[in-house]
């Protein structure tokens, strides 16, 4: 993966990234969670949208459904998974690998 994004703390490595294709009325798009680790070692939760493969700045706005498909993306991104743990219901803490 090995993508850079900027931060307000720096420039950060996407570590890794789970992907939500969602859809309002004919609008296709996708809600992008991202786990990034800073120059430092910090590790940081990113979530942006994008119309076109790119993260875009800008508010995300996530149904209940689809805070539901984000635990059921998460099976093999279990660092990703743990970085989230705390605000997933506790039925969706589901990093292990398949």
């Amino acid at each position: 993966m090995a993508t850079k994004a900027a931060t307000a703390w720096g420039d950060a490595t996407v570590v890794d990234e789970v992907t939500l294709p969602q859809h309002a009325g004919e609008r296709e798009f996708a809600s992008l969670v991202q786990l990034l680790a800073g120059a430092d070692g910090s590790r940081y939760v990113r979530f942006a949208y994008t119309t076109d493969g790119k993260a875009r700045r800008g508010p995300v706005t996530l149904r209940a459904e689809d805070i539901n498909r984000l635990g059921e993306s998460l099976v093999g991104h279990s660092e990703l998974a743990a970085a989230l743990s705390p605000a997933l219901p506790a039925g969706r803490r589901t990093g292990g690998g398949r």
